[in-house]
């Protein structure tokens, strides 16, 4: 039988295709390693959250998938088994709920946050937002945004501000309702309306911090902003999920959560 005999040229050839396919396989296997995680998160959380995953996943390898919206929609459809594996909601009560009702990993549920409303107008208005509540019953003003009452708690907490500064009922009928408080901010951001009360953690992203001014809304005026997050039962990835919601218990999740105006939990 004939002994082979490499040359070297195919020597060297040969073994920069086995580097190659090592190459490839070690990336394969990274890629079965890394997590992936589906979040449902309160809207008012849009840009922290967003810097929060960009972090994560630099530092952690994992992904992760994110739907932003009201607080009570999220949460009809947690009830109904809609697919996520982790819960930020803007009203602690919902994932409190979804616990009392055995659908949350025990142990899981998170106070990460408390939110702060703002009044807000662009820079072109001619009102001045420090003024308070009361510059809503301006004769001028033709539309006020806010998040829809009924499902989402920026919006509630907005109905309850009003009604403390004794301004609601003057001005209930230019409500424009946004399905919530991230649709509330475009409205006024686009023009659609004068005004509006939305999220701190909103007002203070780049993008409507240059275009427009706010006046923080005294925090006794409404009830507590306290925030949640709950891991689901049915997750199939819960172990990344702890992750992601220990990251942002971290210092620098801390960090983030503190830049776009969220007083952490004590």
């Amino acid at each position: 039988m004939p002994i082979m005999k490499f040359t070297r040229p195919l020597w060297a050839m040969t073994c920069i295709l086995a580097m190659a396919l090592m190459l490839v396989m070690a990336n394969k296997a990274t890629v079965a390693q890394a997590g992936e995680v589906t979040v449902a998160a309160a809207s008012d959380l849009n840009f922290a959250i967003k810097d929060l995953i960009v972090e994560y996943e630099k530092q952690s390898g994992n992904k992760v998938k994110l739907s932003l919206g009201s607080s009570g929609n999220f949460f009809a459809q947690l009830q109904q088994g809609a697919p996520f594996d982790l819960y930020f909601s803007a009203d602690i009560g919902y994932p409190k709920k979804l616990e009392e009702a055995g659908l949350t990993v025990p142990g899981t549920l998170y106070r990460y946050a408390i939110g702060r409303v703002v009044l807000w107008a662009p820079k072109s208005s001619p009102l001045d937002v420090a003024k308070g509540l009361a510059v809503l019953r301006d004769p001028g003003i033709k539309k006020i945004a806010i998040a829809n009452p009924k499902h989402a708690p920026y919006g509630r907490a907005a109905v309850a501000a009003m009604e403390h500064e004794q301004v609601y009922g003057d001005v209930k009928d230019r409500l424009v309702l946004g399905e919530n408080i991230s649709q509330a901010a475009q409205f006024i951001e686009s023009g659609a309306c004068d005004v509006g009360i939305i999220a701190l953690s909103l007002a203070m992203a780049p993008a409507m911090k240059s275009a427009g001014n706010y006046w923080e809304i005294p925090a006794d005026t409404h009830a507590p902003l306290e925030q949640g997050a709950v891991i689901l039962k049915q997750s199939k990835n819960q172990e990344v999920a702890r992750q992601f919601l220990e990251f942002m218990k971290s210092a620098q999740g801390q960090e983030i959560m503190t830049r776009y105006g969220f007083t952490l939990p004590s």
